[in-house]
């Protein structure tokens, strides 16, 4: 067994990692507790509380926290470029994953809708506007919100699977 050696292509590998769980991690909790819970409320507090919850979200930590895996799953895989083959994979396919099911979906889909939410002033909005603008929120949201939620899993299973494996020659 090698020894663990601290290089640019390990900081880069764990750091890509750490970031990628860390927003997995964030979307689990957002579709296992957070829509669930404010999916309860009636149609003007769950507007509100969406619109506040994606206006308190963009922050310079929650924007590296999701913008650095795109730049670093690749960065992570160019730096591995030459090591056993079935780790390069993992590493594309981890970069891939991301950059298509969390990025993209978000960029496409996801922001659009906080958009249309957030231009929306919920101070006059009738009932009958409220439950027409949950409706075309809500269940596309949190259907786009599942795609990132699963990719973002998935891609940190891979790299998990490439930090373990990096050093083995199977």
């Amino acid at each position: 067994m090698e020894p663990f050696i601290i290089d640019t292509k390990t900081i880069v590998l764990l750091l890509t990692t750490l970031l990628t769980g860390l927003l997995a991690g964030i979307f689990f909790t957002w579709s296992n507790a957070i829509t669930p819970g404010i999916g309860r409320l009636d149609d003007i507090n769950y507007l509100r509380a969406f619109q506040n919850m994606n206006r308190a979200i963009v922050n310079p930590l929650f924007l590296i926290i999701i913008m650095g895996p795109v730049f670093l799953s690749f960065a992570t895989s160019y730096l591995y470029k030459s090591h056993h083959s079935y780790i390069l994979w993992l590493l594309l396919i981890a970069a891939i994953l991301y950059f298509v099911g969390v990025f993209l979906v978000t960029i496409m889909g996801n922001i659009p809708l906080n958009n249309l939410l957030d231009k929306t002033d919920l101070t006059n909005i009738s009932l009958e506007d409220a439950r027409i603008l949950r409706d075309k929120f809500e269940l596309k949201w949190n259907n786009l919100h599942l795609v990132r939620t699963i990719t973002s899993a998935l891609s940190f299973l891979l790299l998990i699977m490439a930090c373990l494996f990096r050093n083995s020659n199977f």
